[in-house]
């Protein structure tokens, strides 16, 4: 057991060396038997060898122990080699201090994969680049809203908006902006948050990305509901007794008196009545004008069911071939794939695509090649998309905004209720309505649910 502490151990090895050499010495000295002590001397030159090899085992394992350390390989060992209880000690030592490194170097992991999970999930789009462009994050909320598989560079995202790219660029820290993406399906406002931070001595921008688009219109419709609750209660409180007041008075006049009758009173009482009932005719005008006002705040709640996109969009298609056939207007749905479902409210979608085709018809009345189509299809994201597109004049950019506003409309004797209702309609089951349009090419309508 002695020989199996380093001390001893290096003893022994001197020993053995010094009495080697002495050896080696003595036969020299008599010069006799030189071959052996050339042999003594060689073994000499081995036995030193040995003794430092032996020596530095400890200073290999701090330099194994200090790679590992340098390049994060924590799966070195430190056995006991049995070169006593200090070594064995040591050895222990870093053996442990190793096992602390690797326990602390699978937290970090495991803590580096947590947030990456939960930035990947989170549904505000979150963007870090450098101050050259190029991106180090995007995580799925941003590639969803932006449309685009990966991102290497922010310049890359002017395909999707130049004026987007610009704003990401020239956005300070610690600000807000805004930027709207339209085309032909649909159309998003962004809002945009910026911060700046500093990593490994690098400069970085993070931008987070929110769509607000469909809680603006939710905000608008509010906002008009609360307007037309207030004006039709003081129109109806005005109104309705003014009518009911005309109609009295004209109900309580008689006749005027048959021809030649010399009562004076005669024309006076045909004005009156005259009067009573323009009052009256106005009053039922101005009734009918809050009823409708009436439906934009009483839309009943959807009642949603799963129901195969087209056989909804035939039975509208059946109610409005008629009417295309009268003005020559080509008309076809087209639905891909064909077994297409959708959640909603089947009656109320129904009502929606009727007030979409009806002012299709309107819009290409009397043009050469008039045309109107419904497509339905998933788009990138997976959601369900209803476009009504037609051929007729377009609507001009200055009124592509104000569609959708109560009484708003571009038709002489239009109403202006069927695209706020349609609206109001797509609000209650979480979607969207939205309007591209090429004035003189085509205009589209799309129901994003």
């Amino acid at each position: 057991m002695v020989f199996k502490h380093f001390r001893v151990v290096c003893v022994v090895r001197e020993l053995t060396l010094l009495l080697t050499f002495g050896a080696a010495m003595a036969l020299i000295s008599s010069r006799s038997m030189t071959t052996l002590a050339v042999a003594l001397f060689v073994l000499c030159a081995y036995q030193v060898y040995a003794l430092i090899k032996y020596v530095e085992r400890t200073n290999h394992d701090l330099s194994r122990f200090f790679q590992s350390i340098i390049y994060e390989d924590h799966t070195q060992s430190f056995r006991d080699q049995g070169l006593g209880p200090s070594f064995s000690e040591l050895r222990a030592v870093l053996a442990d201090v190793t096992e602390v490194l690797r326990r602390t170097r699978a937290e970090k992991e495991g803590h580096s994969q947590y947030l990456q999970t939960i930035v990947q999930h989170v549904g505000i789009g979150l963007l870090v680049f450098r101050p050259d462009g190029e991106v180090e994050l995007i995580n799925n909320a941003a590639k969803r809203l932006l449309r685009v598989p990966w991102l290497k560079t922010i310049t890359a995202l002017k395909a999707v908006s130049e004026d987007l790219v610009e704003t990401l660029y020239r956005l300070p820290a610690k600000e807000q902006a805004f930027v709207k993406i339209e085309d032909e399906k649909e159309s998003i406002l962004l809002y945009l948050s910026a911060t700046e931070f500093k990593l490994h001595g690098r400069e970085y921008k993070l931008v987070s990305f929110q769509n607000i688009h469909r809680e603006l219109e939710e905000k608008e419709m509010e906002a008009w509901q609360k307007l037309i609750r207030v004006i039709t209660h003081e129109i109806m409180n005005s109104i309705t007794p003014i009518s009911t007041l005309a109609s009295t008075i004209n109900g309580l006049i008689k006749e005027p008196a048959a021809e030649g009758d010399p009562t004076e009173g005669a024309e006076i009482k045909r004005d009156i009545k005259l009067a009573a009932q323009t009052i009256e005719k106005r009053s039922q005008g101005l009734l009918h004008f809050v009823d409708a006002f009436r439906s934009l705040t009483l839309v009943p709640k959807p009642k949603p069911q799963i129901f195969v996109l087209r056989d909804a969009l035939d039975r509208v298609g059946r109610l409005m071939t008629a009417h295309m056939a009268e003005q020559n207007v080509r008309f076809s749905i087209e639905v891909d794939p064909a077994s297409l479902e959708l959640e909603a409210d089947p009656e109320m979608i129904e009502q929606v695509l009727i007030n979409l085709l009806l002012n299709a018809r309107q819009a290409v009345e009397g043009r050469p090649g008039a045309e109107i189509r419904v497509r339905g299809f998933l788009n990138e994201r997976g959601r369900v998309i209803v476009q009504i597109i037609d051929n007729g004049p377009g609507i001009p950019a200055e009124n592509i905004e104000k569609v959708f506003i109560p009484f708003f409309s571009t038709k002489s004797g239009g109403s202006g209720i069927g695209l706020s209702l349609s609206r109001q309609i797509m609000r209650l089951h979480r979607g969207t309505i939205h309007v591209h349009s090429e004035p003189g090419v085509q205009t589209i309508f799309s129901l994003t649910f």
